[in-house]
């Protein structure tokens, strides 16, 4: 897991991270390990891949959501510690 890196996408509104998965997705060669309802109509999408990719992929996300609604938050983690797949299973 550590030569990979982990994006994370929280987009207010289903809708907006299903456009803005399938914008990353298209768009560079990364894995959607999962996505997570975390309440008040925020969701949170988990993709892997290398590090250029991941950026790439949630650049055109990022985009993508935030013509539907809002984005929340992205974040690129280049080489997460393995104890971090402890977390979740969408870390794996």
């Amino acid at each position: 897991m550590s030569k990979q890196a982990i994006g994370i996408l929280e987009t207010k509104g289903l809708i907006s991270l299903l456009e803005a998965s399938d914008a990353a997705l298209k768009s560079a060669d990364i894995h959607m390990t999962g996505w997570e309802k975390i309440g008040s109509g925020l969701v949170t999408g988990f993709f892997t891949g290398d590090v250029a990719a991941v950026k790439a992929g949630l650049d055109a996300a990022a985009a993508a959501a935030a013509n539907l609604g809002e984005v929340s938050s992205v974040q690129v983690i280049p080489r997460p510690h393995d104890d971090l797949a402890k977390f979740g299973t969408w870390f794996g």
